[in-house]
């Protein structure tokens, strides 16, 4: 299943799919409001199509602290402020990217975490990327609109974000459970197991068997099966007209199969330590590619952190 130069669409799992695509319009509209919407639709980018099970909605400025806009405009988040249908791609951990899909009219700042979803298209393709040991480049691009800040570096951090120590880089917003990242100081090792960590796996080493369910099964992996990379970041995902002569690698956001309104389950979002019990996750119940939640883990301060009373720097 393709849309690359107007190839036959077709899913080879999922069950009945709509190939009709989204228009601007639904996108136009508050993130809590189209995060649920956005379950059982279908994300295609290339030969990939990936039907989403669970999503996470993220406010704009000075109303979502777990947002990457809470504090407003940066090079680094300018494509979160439209317009909206456009890709939001922010890189984390120092290895994984995760990718976003930007709501409401032009200058808002919100967006929507595609956290997991069934590959319904391209498994070969995905399969492949999952075990590759090296990153691809992601430098062969469509001729695609592209929105403000597309080019701009999402590596950046911030230091000594409120309530954390001196060793751990911030990245405020839309990444769930991978909103912080830590750098080991000196003596220190690795926090594996300790709070929220990215998910185990988004790449393996080759001959390392991946569960279908798992291919995109948490943020970081979805975009890997779907060889979403910082080069991406600014992609229009509206199909207007015909996917007859769509250039290679193009994004589009089908209509799918909405999920049973039944089935839909909704909670806190996974792993942020703000706006805690907001409940912006969206998944379907009982599917099983939806990926397991988890709290935020405050992390042990370290020596070097700050004095009692002491204010962080933001």
């Amino acid at each position: 299943m393709s849309l690359d130069g107007g190839g036959e669409l077709s899913f080879e799992r999922g069950g009945e799919l709509s190939p009709a695509p989204l228009p601007r319009s639904f996108f136009d509209r508050p993130s809590h409001e189209v995060a649920p919407d956005l379950l059982g639709r279908v994300l295609v980018h290339g030969p990939v199509a990936v039907r989403l099970t669970e999503v996470e909605a993220y406010g704009g400025p000075g109303e979502d602290p777990a947002a990457h806009t809470y504090r407003g405009r940066t090079p680094r988040n300018a494509v979160m402020f439209g317009p909206p249908g456009h890709l939001y791609v922010y890189f984390t951990y120092g290895m994984h990217f995760c990718a976003n899909l930007v709501c409401l009219p032009d200058g808002s700042g919100s967006a929507v975490l595609l956290r997991a979803g069934e590959v319904v298209a391209g498994v070969p393709e995905a399969l492949a990327r999952r075990t590759s040991a090296k990153p691809a480049t992601g430098r062969d691009l469509p001729d695609q609109a592209r929105t403000r800040g597309s080019g701009d570096s999402l590596d950046q951090v911030r230091t000594r974000g409120s309530g954390d120590s001196l060793d751990q880089a911030r990245i405020p917003g839309p990444g769930g459970s991978l909103d912080q990242a830590r750098i080991p100081g000196p003596g220190d090792v690795p926090a594996i197991g300790r709070g929220p960590q990215p998910e185990a796996g988004a790449r393996r080493p080759a001959g390392k068997p991946i569960a279908e369910r798992d291919l995109a099964r948490g943020p970081a992996r979805l975009a890997v099966a779907l060889g979403l990379l910082r080069d991406h970041n600014g992609l229009d995902a509206i199909l207007e007209g015909s996917p007859s002569g769509r250039p290679h690698g193009s994004l589009t956001v089908l209509e799918g199969r909405p999920a049973d309104p039944a089935l839909i389950r909704s909670g806190p979002r996974t792993g942020v330590s703000t706006a805690k019990q907001t409940p912006w996750r969206f998944w379907i119940d009982g599917d099983a590619t939806v990926s397991p939640y988890r709290a935020h883990v405050p992390r042990r301060r370290s020596a070097a952190a700050t004095s009692v009373g002491e204010v962080p720097r933001s």
